[in-house]
């Protein structure tokens, strides 16, 4: 299982832990994931995602998962997200 946002895209970030002295330590940094389920309003079924916790005050303030999946690019979504976000495309557009 990679440490990678399935929303945001955001993964391991790599750098240096500073002492006072300025003795350099290289580290990683872990990007905040938790295992949430999010209910699609469209589809009418909940969605067990692995997200960050940003990731989950952005889909909360843009109104939910529908219109978070709607409005995000391609390129940052995991493939299972991205099946979510076509699901809910073709289901709107049949009801439309």
């Amino acid at each position: 299982m990679s440490r990678r946002c399935e929303l945001t895209g955001k993964g391991v970030q790599t750098g240096n832990l500073v002492s006072h002295s300025n003795h350099k330590t290289r580290t990683r940094f872990l990007p905040n994931l938790c295992n949430v389920t999010l209910l699609s309003e469209v589809l009418e079924r909940p969605f067990r995602l692995r997200i960050t916790a940003a990731a989950l005050r952005s889909v909360e303030h843009r109104g939910g998962l529908d219109a978070f999946l709607v409005k995000a690019k391609d390129l940052e979504l995991s493939t299972g997200a991205l099946a979510i976000k076509r699901q809910i495309l073709k289901k709107q557009q049949a009801s439309a």
